[in-house]
């Protein structure tokens, strides 16, 4: 690690932050316009916001959402208006004599008005409903009987009632899709919230699978850029006689194999890049670059304290008892297609026609409301029952379906819960084993590091062969992709515990909270 002052403020990083910064610097209108340079936080935040993947479960929450809306406002009245403006039919309507055959009459009519009904939802399930019918009608009739003579008259009709209807003896059905939706509505919020999770981690292995390929292709450079120089080196101890004519030729093949492997990672780190792009959410034709160090934070795992919060708090495990809670209602329902139901039901409304059978719409308005004090009410009451006797085992077959499918639905979450443990187990051995192995690799990093200067110094002096030089480059580079992996591995590991425990070690608070202040960011 290395410090570096920038605009009065040290800062701490490695090669290639100072390479970007350096960039920076020195072209910065180019390099600000062309280039989009992104810090693992910033990677976050976009990700959070732009991904497809949360763009598609936003999309799926805010439908679950909605849905719950709906079911919210069927416990609200409404207010319909049907208008027919106008309605015409014409057809044959057979006539039937006791002493004959039946006649068809030709009927017409055209009919203009609207029907407006007020209904209220109880909060028992039924609904009382109050309308009102007013419509003008011209009606025509041909008699087939009489030379088909044509008879026309005009006429009103108004009408408002009330109306009531109410099941009994069963479940209250809006309330029960009330809570399904309820339920439906909690998983997706809690699918989004895991799939934010899961983006975290695909964006932390994204970025950390770029900058390995970044990585890669620099000591891809390095060791292109070493062995030109062993060549450099090898021609001219060639010239003078120093070394045979075959290490040249052995320093000549490596500087070609490197160009060869540093053009390959050079296009391995662009498809690296258009992968990152994708799953951040920016566009793929954006020039990017990583800001990144290798430093790592280590910190006390307690395996018993991630187990409590991870069982605690496992959106899963929400989700399975969400899931549990709908299969109940499936098999209620399930239940109740041999259950004993009722419906009680009426109506009172009053009707007028008009009397006069011509004149102007008023005219006819006013006759048909007189008509309404004249005319008898319409009214009437239901009380109807139903009960099956027999359905061959339909019903039955349901239930017990219903009945299978919960008992599915326990078990999955007896065997998440297992899951859980086993995964938050594996993840802490993971942590210790990755740390333990960074200790390692770096230490072994610096070794290999002195030990190819030495190297180089005794290939210059004619101590050691361009083929053993050439052995100790490569030792050097595999030490430090070794480092690189398990650096990479740690870091993962730590993001992977937080999701899988909800818990975040390092500040020693719920996961949850670094997900909102990164959503808001």
């Amino acid at each position: 690690m290395v410090f570096v002052l920038f605009h009065g403020i040290l800062f701490e990083t490695d090669m290639h932050k100072i390479f970007t910064l350096f960039l920076i610097l020195l072209y910065p209108a180019v390099y600000s316009q062309e280039t989009r340079i992104l810090s693992y936080n910033e990677a976050i935040g976009i990700a959070l916001k732009e991904s497809f993947t949360i763009r598609s479960f936003s999309e799926n929450l805010r439908s679950m959402q909605f849905s719950y809306m709906y079911n919210k406002a069927m416990f609200k009245p409404r207010l319909d208006l049907l208008l027919f403006t106008p309605s015409w039919s014409e057809s044959v309507s057979p006539v039937y004599q006791a002493d004959g055959l039946p006649v068809y009459n030709s009927m017409g009519s055209i009919q203009t008005g609207g029907d407006l009904k007020f209904t209220y939802i109880l909060p028992s399930g039924g609904n009382l409903a109050i309308h009102s019918l007013l419509y003008r009608e011209n009606l025509s009739t041909v008699l087939a009987s009489q030379n088909y003579l044509k008879l026309n008259t005009k006429q009103a009709y108004t009408q408002f009632g009330i109306g009531f209807e109410q099941p009994i003896f069963t479940k209250n059905a809006l309330r029960e899709n009330l809570k399904e939706a309820e339920y439906r509505y909690k998983i997706s919020m809690s699918l989004f919230t895991r799939e934010q999770m899961n983006i975290i981690y695909r964006v932390t292995e994204g970025f950390y699978g770029l900058y390995k390929a970044t990585r890669v292709k620099e000591i891809a450079g390095e060791k292109l850029k070493n062995s030109e120089e062993a060549y450099r080196i090898a021609k001219l101890k060639a010239e003078t006689g120093r070394i045979p004519e075959g290490d040249l030729l052995i320093a000549e093949v490596a500087m070609s194999l490197n160009k060869s492997k540093f053009s390959e990672y050079s296009w391995k780190l662009e498809s690296e890049k258009d992968n990152f792009k994708q799953t951040i959410g920016l566009p793929i034709d954006e020039k990017i670059e990583i800001i990144t160090d290798l430093g790592y934070d280590t910190f006390l795992i307690d395996q018993q304290k991630a187990l409590e919060e991870g069982l605690k708090n496992r959106l899963e495990l929400n989700e399975s008892d969400l899931e549990i809670k709908l299969k109940q209602i499936e098999l209620d329902r399930a239940k109740r297609e041999n259950e004993f139901k009722g419906k009680i039901s009426g109506y009172y409304d009053i009707t007028g026609l008009s009397t006069v059978g011509k004149g102007s719409s008023e005219k006819l308005f006013r006759s048909s409301f007189d008509n309404l004090t004249e005319r008898p009410p319409n009214r009437g009451i239901t009380l109807t029952f139903s009960l099956p006797i027999y359905d061959w085992g339909r019903g039955k077959s349901r239930e017990q379906q219903a009945k299978a499918q919960l008992n599915n639905s326990m078990l999955i979450k007896e065997n998440e819960t297992v899951s859980i443990v086993k995964e938050i187990r594996d993840i802490v051995r993971t942590i210790d084993e990755a740390r333990y192995r960074l200790d390692i690799h770096k230490k072994s990093q610096e070794v290999a590091l002195k030990s190819y200067q030495v190297s180089l110094m005794r290939f210059e002096n004619g101590d050691i062969t361009s083929q053993q030089l050439a052995t100790e480059q490569e030792r050097l580079s595999e030490n430090q992709l070794a480092y690189l992996d398990a650096y990479i591995t740690y870091q993962l590991a730590v993001v992977d515990l937080k999701r899988k425990t909800m818990w975040d070690f390092k500040h020693n608070r719920s996961y949850l909270e670094e997900i909102e202040t990164n959503t808001k960011q």
